[in-house]
């Protein structure tokens, strides 16, 4: 959604806002999955603008990190049409 990806910054924002939930939070992008606990991982799963993945959480708290992650990724949208990331 965001032109430029998930690159450094909103990467690092992301990957603070799953460390607040318990759950194990992967991103799957074609065959490879990436920890979304490691902003080495999700930096190198490299995901350009209009890249396809699968969050997947796993844990009690599932579900609220999903719906977290979601809206946060549509912040980032926002945050760059508005010209803040």
């Amino acid at each position: 959604m965001n032109p430029l990806g998930l690159h450094a910054r909103p990467a690092a924002e992301f990957v603070r806002c799953v460390h607040t939930f318990a759950s194990e939070i992967t991103i799957q992008k074609g065959d490879e999955r990436f920890s979304a606990h490691s902003i080495l991982e999700v930096l190198s799963a490299n995901l350009d603008c209009g890249t396809r993945i699968i969050l997947e959480a796993i844990g009690a708290d599932a579900h609220d990190a999903l719906d977290r992650l979601e809206q946060l990724l549509f912040e980032f949208k926002e945050q760059e049409e508005g010209g803040r990331v």
